[in-house]
């Protein structure tokens, strides 16, 4: 009998230590700015690199590729919880074919920048990549918001509260909550998560046209969280599901149509 008094008392203390520790380290977990994937990409495009001023201490890096600030619609991308600018040539290399402009932004703690990123620090950065834009003389209709991964959180959430031309989500998840949940199902996630990016609460909310993408394949993000997300939108809506894709989706000749059809269309 003392012996399993002792076995559980000390199984509990570890539950315990284990839920402290994945506490205070669980924006470790999120968060992943040095991982680095696509290192061999050649740019194939014509880009500024400029730094977005977020405060006095905070400067986002950016690229900037401006055709026509008045005559194109600007795409402002919103990149995952991994890499750096760089990860996301082979993206740019495609979509720099569109008539648009294009932002990409990275976040604090990312791409050498200075900061930490939280769920409320990347609606900042995001919010002052929107501001920068403003004052370049785009208004909010002119611009789209692309939400990439863990990105799409954050254009869900800058989305809902202004009149933007469309929202674009690639890979989006309903909330780190059902995430964390499907990784940790044995933790109290709903008691110690500190950034939810609760795009399903929200979503809503969106009153402007809405492209969803999502790869049945993939195995970061549920297929099915994208294709909710897609069924509890407002309308105007349209959904590119494919069956092959992974979380990573292929940049191909059909993902590119039905980006350039939908920017087109709205």
């Amino acid at each position: 009998m003392k012996y399993i008094y002792l076995t559980l008392s000390s199984l509990i203390i570890a539950y315990i230590v284990l839920i402290i520790f994945i506490y205070f380290y669980q924006r470790n977990l999120l968060y992943h700015p040095s991982e680095n994937n696509y290192q061999n990409d050649k740019i194939q495009f014509n880009y500024d690199e400029i730094f977005i001023k977020v405060d006095e201490e905070i400067q986002l890096k950016s690229w900037i590729i401006k055709k026509d600030f008045k005559k194109f619609k600007t795409l402002v991308i919103f990149h995952g919880n991994a890499g750096h600018l760089s990860n996301r040539i082979y993206k740019l290399n495609e979509l720099y074919k569109l008539d648009i402009n294009i932002l990409l932004i990275s976040w604090r703690g990312f791409s050498g920048n200075k900061g930490s990123p939280t769920e409320n620090n990347l609606y900042t950065d995001a919010k002052a990549a929107i501001k920068w834009l403003n004052e370049e003389g785009v208004s909010n209709n002119q611009i789209i918001l692309y939400g990439e991964s863990l990105g799409s959180g954050v254009a869900v959430e800058v989305g809902k509260e202004n009149n933007f031309n469309s929202i674009i989500l690639e890979s989006p998840f309903t909330s780190i909550e059902n995430s964390a949940k499907i990784y940790y199902p044995y933790l109290p996630v709903r008691l110690i998560l500190k950034d939810r990016y609760d795009s399903i609460s929200k979503i809503k909310m969106i009153n402007v046209p809405i492209l969803v993408m999502h790869g049945e394949k993939d195995d970061v993000v549920p297929f099915s969280m994208g294709k909710e997300l897609f069924e509890k939108a407002n309308s105007p809506k349209k959904s590119y599901f494919t069956p092959d894709d992974d979380h990573m989706m292929e940049f191909n000749s059909s993902l590119l149509k039905n980006i350039k059809d939908f920017i087109e269309k709205y």
